[in-house]
């Protein structure tokens, strides 16, 4: 992917918790943002935990955290309510941040073809810079991975 095009829209995407998001309001401060297929499934729901374990660690680093999928924002609210996500997910209904960031990709579910959200990483640094990118990410481990990435930031 080209990294030079991903320019979020001006245009906030509504959060949990009441949160806005975009990119541009965090300049200063490394970011991760990661995309994940479904609310209350069994992988989206390890990832969200793992990164809910670590939450204090990243914030140390001064690290904020967004899950995104397409779930409604009140679907979200349950979700973070029910497993105790400390950090917002993002409402993306419409796919703009998914497309801006790629992510949609045609998924085998159970012999049909259909398009989904591929499960995705990405860290900014404090400058607003794409710095690394996971794709098609295994949940064992990874927010270990993240969390050495942000810690090589500083």
């Amino acid at each position: 992917m080209d990294t030079s095009k991903i320019t979020l829209t001006s245009q906030p995407l509504e959060a949990t918790g009441g949160e806005t998001f975009r990119l541009d309001d965090f300049a200063g401060q490394p970011v991760v943002v990661y995309f994940y297929p479904r609310d209350n499934t069994p992988g989206c729901t390890k990832e969200g935990e793992a990164f809910r374990d670590h939450f204090e660690a990243f914030s140390e680093l001064g690290c904020r955290i967004f899950g995104v999928s397409r779930d409604s924002l009140k679907s979200h609210e349950r979700f973070a309510e029910k497993h105790g996500f400390p950090f917002p997910l993002i409402a993306d209904p419409e796919e703009s941040l998914c497309r801006q960031f790629d992510v949609i990709k045609e998924k085998n579910m159970y012999g049909r073809k259909v398009m989904g959200i591929e499960r995705s990483t990405f860290l900014f640094d404090a400058n607003g810079e794409l710095v690394r990118e996971w794709r098609n990410v295994r949940v064992p481990g990874h927010v270990e991975e993240v969390l050495q990435a942000v810690r090589d930031l500083a």
